[in-house]
């Protein structure tokens, strides 16, 4: 990658250090009081919540059918609506079977288990410290009195502070290089009906089959914003592969115009980044 690098993408994940954090004076000083006091706060606020979504009842889905929906060019022009502007959704026979499985399955369900969900928020906690630990810069982890305290969501005001300066420098990092990854794109002489469906954000890698002739991969896109879940490579050459991507989400693309054909740079995530660059001939998108 030359823009979209897992360095870059690494920086994308540090513009919201600050999120989720409140001040609080105790935060200066290491004290086991303290974290326990809050521990206990948040940790009834975890089951509160759990227990909020394990009562919902799925007949509130049911009332969506007969329901009149608007166009959302409508809504946005502010324009007085028309018959032709609303459409009402009826549910398929399909839907209401699977709908009323599901409050079956409410009536019947047990009690919440009150210590599952302690057990789920203390794992939750210790995942929180350890991404703490690899997430800030070295210099500010160290200013931290206690980290069990942070990951509460607890801290003082000259680290809430920097922790938004950073973040916000962060931000202007991130959006220079993506000004200039979209700069360089549009500079490049690929046809558009290849870049305007070359995009596969979020989507997964479900088979990868490579021939003498092409190299294709088959996308599960139900994560992502395409329905277009085939893209084939024609003689393709790899130049740089960090390892297999099957099962691996692709993040971004870069594609580049050559003498040939096409240069075709990847970052999949999936325990790690990886990064896929390889040259073809041609590039086939379809939907099947």
């Amino acid at each position: 990658m030359k823009y979209l690098t897992k360095e870059w993408y690494d920086l994308c994940q540090r513009t919201d250090l600050y999120f989720g954090l409140r001040v609080h004076s105790g935060a200066e000083s290491y004290s086991d009081a303290l974290y326990k006091r809050l521990y206990k706060r948040k940790e009834k606020e975890f089951l509160d919540l759990e227990r909020d979504i394990y009562d919902v009842d799925p007949r509130f889905m049911l009332e969506q059918d007969g329901s009149t929906f608007v166009s959302l060019d409508a809504c946005i022009n502010e324009e007085d609506i028309s018959e032709e502007d609303q459409m009402i959704y009826q549910m398929s026979l399909e839907e209401k079977e699977h709908i009323q499985q599901l409050i079956e399955e409410y009536e019947s369900r047990p009690p919440l288990n009150e210590g599952q969900c302690r057990e789920k928020f203390r794992l939750s906690q210790e995942s929180e410290i350890r991404e703490t630990i690899n997430r800030l810069p070295h210099n500010i982890y160290q200013q931290i009195a206690d980290v069990r305290v942070f990951c509460l969501g607890y801290c003082t005001k000259d680290m809430l502070r920097q922790l938004k300066d950073l973040s916000e420098e962060n931000e202007k990092k991130m959006n220079r290089v993506l000004k200039d990854y979209y700069k360089a794109q549009e500079e490049e002489l690929v046809p558009n009906a290849i870049k305007d469906h070359f995009d596969f954000h979020d989507c997964e890698m479900i088979k990868v089959a490579v021939s003498e002739t092409d190299m294709v991969m088959h996308l599960d896109t139900s994560g992502g914003f395409t329905s277009f879940n085939k893209v084939a490579f024609t003689a393709p050459e790899v130049i740089k592969q960090e390892g297999p991507i099957n099962g691996k989400i692709w993040l971004y693309e870069e594609l580049y115009r050559t003498e040939v054909g096409y240069e075709v740079h990847i970052l999949f995530s999936g325990d790690g980044l990886f990064e896929l660059i390889l040259r073809c001939t041609d590039i086939r998108i379809e939907e099947i």
